[in-house]
């Protein structure tokens, strides 16, 4: 058995409760019994129960099972952003009932929603995002037309509190993101920025990926390469005057008479890289700081470092023939199986470095022990 609520001239007030049962001509003649009309017929439209009277007046009835509230199958209507959505409220309730909408709609007048001239209800918010949302409450996928940005529609869901499309919404826009592109910056790439920038104006190309660039006999000066992967890259002849390198990968690149005043090079890695021939001394006197750096196994031959701080660096098994190293801090080096031939190392700090193995034939200048006490 089902209840029914009748209404007379399709009004939705004083409703009369009745309960069907039997045939047609029962349930008229209690519409008749309980509205005081002569109900002749009846008709049915999109799941409501309409009556006419013998004076040609209408009577509606909506349908109500044990769970279904009247309130639900309102049809509303939204005024979003200066355009008119249609939709019942149980559409607004039912697919998530703990959102913003739900909360709002889902009993008459309790928030005090705002109504314009003809009625419907305004929300201050962007159509083109709400009505994918819409459209989601009504069949529960989420369908997004050609043109309408996935971002403007995720902050919609959010701020009418749609969990679930929202989540819907956030792998959506992460799997149709372009993947991060870890790709070497190339020779042709780089000159174009080099060009964009003054030679006085310090470019930042810290954390960029320079692997086996080719960025050899370049003017490099001053540039902030700090924490960049330059691991393989040609940079011989390049000018690195004032140039950041500090924690640098710089691994098996080439240096080669490269120009390297006044660099910045703490704890960089440059193992198994060659720096033949380049000049660390600036006239001006500002000293190339290669402290805690890795150099294990560089290739220094003939390079000019007077007054190069060394201090704490790794040069196990590097070759320094023939090196300036005149005034150079070279304090708790590790210098083991070193090869410093034919090295100029006057006034060179060389205390608490571990000189184990290494090669101190055909110096310039006499080594005094107390430049080295370990």
């Amino acid at each position: 058995m089902r209840r029914v609520t009748l209404f007379v001239n399709g009004t939705t007030t004083n409703g009369r409760v009745v309960a069907v049962y039997g045939s047609l001509d029962d349930l008229l003649s209690v519409a008749s019994s309980k509205l005081g009309i002569r109900a002749s017929s009846v008709y049915n439209g999109n799941g409501d129960f309409y009556f006419l009277s013998a004076e040609f007046y209408g009577l509606m009835c909506n349908c109500i099972g044990p769970e279904k509230s009247q309130t639900h199958t309102d049809w509303l209507t939204l005024n979003v952003g200066g355009r008119c959505f249609t939709t019942t409220r149980s559409t607004l309730v039912s697919q998530e009932p703990e959102s913003m909408l739900a909360h709002m709609f889902k009993e008459k007048d309790v928030w005090g929603n705002k109504q314009d001239s003809q009625g419907a209800y305004l929300i201050d918010r962007s159509p083109d995002y709400f009505e994918p949302i819409l459209n989601y409450l009504r069949h529960g996928q989420l369908i997004i037309n050609e043109g309408i940005n996935p971002l403007g529609v995720l902050e919609e869901a959010r701020f009418f509190g749609i969990e679930q499309l929202a989540e819907q919404l956030e792998t959506l826009i992460k799997s149709s993101q372009p993947p991060d592109d870890h790709s070497p910056l190339t020779r042709k790439e780089f000159i174009r920025f080099l060009l964009a920038t003054t030679t006085k104006s310090e470019l930042r190309c810290q954390g960029l990926n320079f692997t086996g660039a080719d960025l050899s006999r370049l003017d490099l000066r001053y540039i902030n390469f700090k924490m960049a992967n330059l691991r393989g890259a040609n940079l011989s002849h390049a000018n690195l005057s004032g140039a950041n390198l500090e924690r640098a990968d710089l691994s098996m690149a080439c240096l080669d008479a490269a120009n390297l005043q006044g660099v910045k090079m703490l704890c960089t890695n440059a193992e198994g890289a060659s720096l033949r021939g380049c000049n660390f001394e600036d006239p001006a006197g500002i000293k190339a700081n290669l402290e805690g750096a890795n150099l294990k196994g560089v290739d220094m031959e003939g390079s000019q470092m007077t007054g190069i701080n060394l201090r704490v660096a790794t040069l196990k098994n590097a070759k320094l023939k023939n090196c300036n190293l005149r005034g150079a801090t070279l304090a708790g080096t590790d210098l083991e199986n070193c090869d410093l031939s034919g090295c100029d190392l006057q006034e060179a700090n060389l205390r608490g470095s571990n000189v184990k193995g290494a090669i101190f034939e055909e110096m310039l200048t006499p080594l005094h022990m107390s430049q080295s006490v370990r």
